[in-house]
């Protein structure tokens, strides 16, 4: 029996985001999106200019019999740098912001607790991810999804998402699938 949760996690580009999640074994999906701003429907242009306050996330559908919250977000502080404002190396902007948009109780209690058990043994400084909870998630346009698995080729991701995706190989090699 499937023990069927979603969190939306933002921690930049998600298209980084995106890709490593969707290596974790009992993650069911994985899409690219906006969450946390003012306007209904955004485009990723506005998001990108600022002026709708969104974050880019990525909605994880995850099986928790399989993976647990704790694991999800034990992969989201170490593949991310936390501690940075609107910032995730050289992108920036209010749409990369370190982000959890919980949706449930047991999420929040969870992000709480490992944003202080365990992002702060892996960062020096101060953690300021933005611990929210979910609201309406807008899915990004379609050439947005599954966007490293189609394109991995390119520059982008050559460069900053493949090494991500060794990282998390080095260190959650037994959680992939």
């Amino acid at each position: 029996m499937v023990d069927r949760e979603v969190i939306y996690l933002g921690a930049g580009c998600f298209w980084c985001v995106e890709s490593i999640f969707q290596r974790l074994r009992g993650v069911i999906s994985v899409s690219s999106g906006y969450m946390g701003g003012q306007i209904n429907n955004p485009s990723y242009d506005a998001v990108c200019s600022g002026i709708t306050g969104h974050a880019e996330v990525i909605e994880v559908v995850y099986d928790a019999s399989i993976i647990d919250t704790t694991t999800i977000l034990e992969v989201f502080w170490h593949t991310h740098n936390p501690t940075t404002l609107n910032q995730q190396g050289a992108d920036r902007g209010t749409q990369y912001r370190s982000a959890i948009f919980y949706t449930n109780d047991e999420q929040y209690q969870l992000a709480m607790s490992t944003s202080e058990a365990i992002a702060s043994t892996i960062w020096k400084d101060p953690v300021i991810t933005q611990i929210s909870p979910a609201s309406s998630y807008y899915i990004a346009e379609d050439y947005h999804q599954n966007y490293y698995n189609q394109n991995s080729q390119q520059s982008y991701c050559t460069y900053v998402i493949s090494p991500k995706l060794a990282k998390l190989q080095k260190t959650f090699g037994d959680k992939l699938q």
